[in-house]
């Protein structure tokens, strides 16, 4: 009381100049205030942007249906793939390199020989048919994607969600979890679209430069607009992530959740820090026991591995036409460049064996369906543009690294990720984190390895979201 009474006392104190002063910085200062605090509560977003990326000049209307799509083949297709295959001149691996050098020979020699006497494509078209698929052009591009609603059952919340893929992927990923998600989870099931980055499989690539993540979000989210769903989740790995990240920060009024299982943190004095004293200690910088197994030695397992695998990033990022020239023409070389990946990046320790554990985690009808889709459609080349469109300049400078991302989001982290991002790094992004979970085993093609954990975490996710 004492004190309001001598505020009172040295403001009637003042001549009229310094009252008026003094009630001008004081509103100036509340304006600020309130200011401050409605962009606080202010949902923050990216720029949506625009572009055309058909043939030619941009028409003034543009076909907005919805076609039905089937996969399809002939005899001619499959009879000039066997005549590719058997004219294959191959190269001796060196003694005891396992894959420690790329695909090994011998064994290539093996899942060829599969792949030219035993594995059927005519059947495998019709795994991949039994679900429905469709078309429908936007920004000059048709643009596939797959839609696979659930039974209609009584007292069940059905919710939409999209998946997206990444490289050396496609839709076909999702084949094994799709069936969990459709499934009634306690009152909760997934409407589940699964599209085609433009460029990848069956859908149409760009044939204008500079089409890179923000592109392909913005089309995702003018496609689930299109479907006619205002709000839904998502869910994606390697470039789906980043994609459905994108899908998030331009619209995340629409976005009820967001589901990684890859992700990457921003860089910073944090990050920096996290690594000077966090093997030491680690409860100081917000790190867990396992953050410390899964990231120390840094060098050796995130520095050191990286640079291991990533020779393919740098000749995509550079030039994808010149690296894509091979595997375009030549199936085998096709084969050996993609399933490289699916036996390293599912677990590093792969590159010491003679077959690179390939089969520990996928069957060859699956990884070969894989490959088929990216031969039949003479997609390789347009889909390792998109690591040229997307690496043209510093990511970091880009809009969508200046603004951190506030929908909710779950993260799962794989043991066998190629890179380990600890929640507390990851908040440096991810704003919102309903949960972080570790995932018992498991690497960078989780939908494809472990359908089941995937499937378990993104429920409980959208769960806790739901709040049912």
């Amino acid at each position: 009381m004492q004190r309001l009474e001598f505020l009172k006392g040295a403001f009637c104190g003042l001549d009229g100049i310094q009252k008026q002063l003094l009630i001008g910085s004081a509103v100036a200062a509340g304006g600020i205030l309130m200011h401050a605090m409605y962009k606080r509560g202010e949902v923050k977003s990216i720029p949506l942007g625009e572009g055309w990326w058909g043939a030619g000049k941009k028409p003034l209307t543009e076909d907005d249906h919805i076609y039905s799509f089937k996969v399809q083949t002939s005899e001619e297709e499959i009879e000039d793939l066997h005549e590719r295959i058997d004219r294959t001149r191959y190269t001796d691996p060196l003694e005891d390199s396992c894959f420690q050098y790329g695909f090994n020979s011998t064994y290539l020699k093996t899942v060829v020989s599969y792949w030219r006497h035993t594995f059927d494509w005519k059947k495998q078209v019709g795994v991949l048919n039994q679900y429905p698929h469709f078309k429908t052009k936007i920004e000059g591009l048709d643009v596939h994607y797959v839609h696979v609603r659930p039974a209609h059952r009584a007292n069940q919340k059905v919710v939409p969600l999209m998946l997206v893929h990444g490289w050396p992927g496609s839709f076909y990923e999702f084949y094994k979890i799709l069936p969990l998600l459709t499934e009634n989870q306690d009152g909760l099931v997934f409407e589940v679209i699964c599209p085609s980055i433009p460029g990848y499989g069956y859908s149409d690539a760009p044939h204008k430069q500079g089409f890179n993540s923000l592109a392909a979000a913005r089309i995702f989210l003018t496609l689930m607009e299109r479907l006619g769903f205002s709000q839904f989740y998502l869910q994606g790995g390697d470039w789906g992530s980043l994609i459905t990240t994108n899908m998030a920060q331009m619209k995340p009024l629409c976005v009820k959740g967001l589901h990684l299982n890859m992700f990457v943190a921003r860089r910073g004095f944090k990050v920096m820090f996290s690594l000077m004293i966090g093997q030491y200690l680690p409860f100081l910088v917000g790190l867990s026991r396992e953050d410390v197994r899964r990231l120390f030695p840094f060098f050796e397992k995130n520095v050191w591995n990286i640079l291991k695998e990533t020779g393919y990033m740098h000749i995509q990022a550079t030039k994808p036409d010149t690296a894509g020239c091979g595997p375009n023409d030549s199936p085998v070389g096709l084969a050996a460049y993609i399933l490289e990946k699916f036996s390293t990046w599912t677990e590093l320790s792969s590159t010491d064996l003679v077959d690179g554990g390939l089969e520990r985690k996928f069957s060859l009808d699956d990884v070969l369906t894989n490959v088929m889709i990216y031969w039949t459609t003479g997609s390789i080349v347009s889909s390792m543009r998109f690591y040229k469109e997307n690496f043209k300049s510093n990511p970091e400078k880009r809009v969508d690294a200046k603004i951190g991302v506030f929908v909710p989001t779950g993260l799962a982290a794989f043991p066998e990720e190629l890179m380990h991002c600890p929640r507390s790094w990851a908040q440096t992004k991810y704003r919102n984190i309903y949960s972080y979970t570790f995932m018992p085993r498991g690497g960078h093609f989780a939908a494809f390895e472990e359908p089941q954990l995937l499937a378990n975490d993104l429920v409980q996710f959208v769960k806790k979201v739901e709040k049912v």
